[in-house]
């Protein structure tokens, strides 16, 4: 059985692009055992075959430590080893198709950018959880829109939803998100690109994550 929505909380791990899985999985484990709640796999460069080996090793790895996997943008991907669910872009297909080819035990995820009218139509369209960014300047999506701490403060007053935060995020800027209703905070660079990785997640696992913005 798969994880409830309710796991959509804390340290929220995106894998970097990364052809050695070694690496990979090296760094994922330091992640996980800092304290990342939720890691979602996504390769950008990797082939069809290599995503497929990845994807397996870490399926393993989430469940050693009872982590969610959310598989990114590719639900024959998620079907194939198990996930927890998936992930889907504005261009990455219908969540209504993504519901009736995972099943009703899957979490799906919606990026929702900085755009309200999106995860309002993603709720009602049976998202478990919405994503919200760029909050901040990102190395990895230089061009994102750039999102409003209003926008959190609106999601959190009307979906009812997990809302998770993403774009350029630090264990400094991130305190302003959770204030603001975040239940979790996106994390690439700032986590796989750190000098130590175990540290790294420790200072975001150390956060509040239960202090929710009641306006």
């Amino acid at each position: 059985m798969s994880m409830p929505r309710e796991a959509i909380r804390g340290l929220y791990a995106i894998t970097p692009d990364e052809q050695d899985t070694d690496n990979l999985l090296k760094r994922v484990r330091l992640a996980l055992q800092g304290g990342a709640r939720v890691l979602q796999y996504r390769n950008k460069s990797a082939s069809s075959f290599l995503k497929l080996a990845q994807a397996v090793q870490l399926r393993r790895l989430t469940r050693e430590f009872s982590v969610p996997l959310i598989i990114n943008d590719d639900m024959a991907l998620a079907m194939q080893v198990d996930a927890d669910g998936v992930h889907l872009g504005e261009t990455d297909g219908s969540l209504v198709a993504a519901r009736k080819f995972l099943g009703a035990d899957k979490m799906i995820g919606v990026s929702c950018y900085n755009r309200f009218s999106l995860a309002r139509d993603a709720k009602v369209r049976g998202a478990d959880y919405v994503a919200f960014g760029a909050f901040f300047a990102s190395s990895i999506k230089p061009a994102a829109p750039i999102a409003t701490i209003a926008l959190l403060h609106e999601a959190r007053r009307e979906l009812k939803l997990p809302i998770v935060a993403i774009g350029g995020i630090t264990a400094d800027n991130g305190v302003r998100l959770l204030d603001a209703g975040a239940d979790a905070l996106a994390v690439i660079s700032a986590l796989f690109a750190a000098d130590d990785v175990l540290l790294a997640a420790r200072k975001f696992s150390d956060m509040n994550f239960d202090k929710k913005d009641a306006t």
